[in-house]
């Protein structure tokens, strides 16, 4: 009974949060993106991934600040909320407090992927080591050969770039469609899942599949398509459930969290660093953002634009480039 009314109570929550959406995008006419939330990630005492000589949290901002600068030139109606704008440090938390009390109607979140060094190993010689067995008299020295390794790591050359939604209404950790190489972004970037079976879960999901879902594949696609023109590598979209991106499943709009390179590769932290880099990435997500918003804002009549593809086979191949298409969880039977 009383988690009848628990989940009664909820659903009259998420009614009135919808309405509220609902007149908020709405309210005056015009478009329905009124206001973009722009997050550099990381900052201040969390710098993130860390190349040779930059941080990620170094490289967000100058994107992001660039990101501003070029949205408001062609969106100049469209009001751009900043979660930071120097050097400092917000958990997560409190960015999704940002952009969720600034009335956000879409997220874009900068960051910069990361992968290990590559490990190796190689036998240099062997070595005679010396024991014994027995005690006392019976006590006897033996020898034997042991191999002797040299180990040592190399940089990683995986590169491209990906776009990460929240799919909070599918649970299933077998369909993530996350590489087992991806990187969680730090343990302040991921929290989990609250548990799907609560009422505040369900209405959490219920409000993603419903309002917020389709428009972050939706852009995240666009974002990657744009990436691909200027030449860049896509892994594709990528969805996180079981573990989930704090500043995607706590923000109330579309939200989409954009790895722009990997600072690990030495290529490509020259290019994120670079005016040329910095201006081709600011002018891919722009084009996208103002793309997605147009398609957002046109007549019902129009018709809208078709979803990707959907249920790819596998993990995207960082080998070779491919297309970017939404990696959602498949319909296979658990088990």
């Amino acid at each position: 009974m009383h988690l009848k009314v628990l989940y009664t109570a909820s659903l009259l929550i998420f009614a009135m949060h919808l309405g509220q959406y609902g007149m908020a995008q709405t309210r005056g006419g015009g478009s329905k993106i009124k206001t973009i939330i722009v997050d550099a990630g990381h900052g201040g005492t969390d710098q993130g991934a860390r190349g040779r000589y930059s941080t990620e949290a170094q490289i967000t901002l100058q994107i992001a600040l660039k990101l501003e600068e070029s949205l408001k030139a062609q969106l100049p109606d469209t009001r751009i909320v900043m979660t930071r704008r120097t050097d400092i440090f917000h958990n997560v938390k409190e960015k999704a407090n940002i952009a969720n009390s600034q009335g956000g109607d879409l997220f874009v979140c900068v960051h910069v992927n990361a992968a290990p060094a590559i490990k190796h190993k190689e036998l240099e010689r062997y070595k005679t080591v010396t024991y014994y067995k027995g005690k006392g008299k019976s006590r006897k020295k033996y020898t034997r050969k042991e191999p002797v390794y040299r180990y040592w790591t190399t940089p990683n050359p995986r590169y491209g770039t990906s776009t990460y939604v929240f799919a909070a209404d599918r649970m299933d950790n077998k369909a993530s469609g996350i590489a087992t190489d991806e990187r969680f972004e730090s343990e302040s970037e991921v929290g989990d899942v609250p548990d799907p079976q609560s009422p505040e879960a369900m209405i959490k999901a219920r409000l993603w599949s419903q309002k917020f879902f389709k428009g972050s594949v939706r852009l995240a696609s666009m974002i990657e398509t744009e990436f691909t023109e200027i030449g860049r590598k896509s892994l594709g979209v990528l969805q996180r459930n079981e573990k989930g991106i704090w500043v995607l499943q706590a923000t109330n709009m579309p939200a989409v969290l954009i790895e722009t390179g990997f600072i690990t590769n030495q290529e490509e932290e020259d290019y994120l660093n670079s005016e040329k880099g910095q201006n081709e990435m600011t002018g891919a997500i722009t084009r996208a953002v103002v793309n997605y918003k147009n398609l957002v804002d046109a007549p019902k009549s129009i018709g809208k634009a078709p979803l990707p593809p959907s249920e790819p086979k596998g993990s995207p191949n960082p080998e070779n480039p491919v297309k970017p298409v939404a990696i959602l969880p498949s319909a296979a039977k658990k088990g």
